[in-house]
């Protein structure tokens, strides 16, 4: 019975190379996505999950992936959670978070912590776990609540140890604020407020348009909470939220250039330029191509190659330009071959550079708006960021994704993904 099922696999598959993953080849030991949701992305402290705990969100996310696709949970073996913020790295809160979700007590997890990239982070971790054959099913996943835990994780430069600080400007620069970092890349590079505020007002009509067209239906799963209503006596609801509750459809380039620098009087940066402060989860199923064929479960795409480089803490926000290429170079395809690239929208500042230096068409690039628009709860937004390539690219038949961002204290990460459908 198995080596006939076994049998049946292979002839499924095309190509017999034994040499890693190759972009339009299938192979019975490719790493496919056969699931992937988020929740909607809300304003932190502001918007609809102000009072919805981070594990709360994160149960959500890991309960609804499996589901989806009617996988029994116990047959998960591994969860890794990218997290940025919350005490502990929130490896209890994503226990909690598991259990309350239904997998059984035998599977694991853990939590991952590189900046703005966690959540590809997880998901890359998985996809290796299982390259190398010591897990066969497995999930990646992110969250974050910056309306619970931001501003309590921030590291107070007097408790450093003052020698190092002082011995090397790269090592003082890795406690730079982002918002500055963003202005000295402006100012490095010659990215012009106008170009900035236009890219802004760009990702806010982009994702208003999707939004308005139900482009986001597929990857977002609901989420039924408590809200608080401060304005109202404080107020006990239970809503259900199903929409990113960020976008502002007027926003426009005229609007934003009113705004004030927020953090250099002469700066470029405003809080219409950036991306804005959220909540929310994502999570992503992977597993090997003969297990979900052995499983009949729909198979999404597949995860090619992914690369991390480091850059000065200063402009970290260029980690892109080198990230991108050299994750193309692994997948044997250049930049130009990209068909839809998710490069997270830290900055106004650094994603423009980033697209001008690269060569890339701005067509191509956040086609559905991003975290200007809609937010960046940071553990998330890699994971978050999956959904958005992947359905994405099976709804305009287009192939081959990539998903980018900068990280905080000077790196860039890129990870290559293609459709299949």
């Amino acid at each position: 019975m198995a080596s006939a099922r076994l049998e049946q696999i292979s002839s499924h598959l095309s190509g017999t190379t034994s040499q890693g993953t190759q972009i339009g080849v299938k192979k019975p030991d490719d790493v496919v996505i056969v699931s992937c949701v988020r929740t909607p992305i809300c304003r932190a402290r502001k918007g609809l999950f102000k009072d919805t705990k981070h594990e709360y969100l994160l149960s959500v996310a890991l309960k609804a992936v499996t589901e989806r696709v009617n996988l029994d949970k116990s047959l998960v073996k591994d969860i890794v959670v990218g997290n940025v913020l919350p005490p502990g790295s929130g490896a209890n809160l994503a226990r909690i978070a598991m259990l309350h979700a239904g997998y059984p007590d035998k599977t694991s997890v853990m939590t991952v912590h590189r900046q703005c990239s966690s959540g590809l982070q997880a998901v890359t971790f998985i996809a290796a776990l299982i390259r190398e054959g010591t897990i066969d099913i497995g999930i990646g996943a992110g969250v974050e609540s910056m309306s619970q835990f931001y501003g309590s994780h921030q590291i107070k430069k007097e408790s450093l140890d003052q020698d190092m600080l002082a011995s090397d400007s790269n090592i003082a620069d890795c406690l730079m604020p982002m918002g500055i970092v963003s202005e000295n890349v402006a100012q490095e590079f010659g990215v012009s407020r106008e170009k900035q505020d236009k890219f802004s007002a760009e990702s806010h009509k982009r994702a208003y348009f999707a939004q308005r067209n139900g482009l986001f239906k597929r990857e977002i799963v609901p989420v039924t909470t408590n809200y608080i209503d401060d304005k109202h006596g404080g107020k006990v609801s239970r809503i259900t939220v199903s929409n990113d509750d960020g976008i502002r459809p007027t926003t426009s380039a005229e609007g934003l250039a009113k705004l004030k620098p927020a953090f250099r009087k002469d700066g470029t940066t405003t809080a219409g330029n950036a991306s804005q402060v959220s909540d929310g989860a994502a999570a992503v199923l992977l597993m090997k191509r003969s297990r979900a064929i052995e499983l009949n479960l729909p198979i999404l795409g597949k995860y090619i190659a992914s690369d991390v480089y480091g850059v000065p803490p200063r402009i970290n926000g260029i980690g892109p330009i080198y990230a991108i290429p050299n994750a193309c170079a692994k997948a044997n395809i250049s930049p130009s071959d990209l068909d839809i690239i998710e490069l997270n929208e830290a900055f106004a500042s650094q994603a423009v550079y980033c697209i001008e230096k690269l060569g890339l068409s701005f067509d191509k690039v956040n086609p559905l708006g991003g975290a200007i628009a809609f937010g960046h709860p940071l553990g998330c937004t890699g994971a978050r960021q999956v959904s958005t390539l992947l359905y994405n690219l099976i709804r305009t038949k287009k192939r081959i994704g990539a998903i980018s961002m900068c990280i905080g204290s000077g790196m860039g990460m890129c990870s290559i993904f293609e459709a299949e459908f």
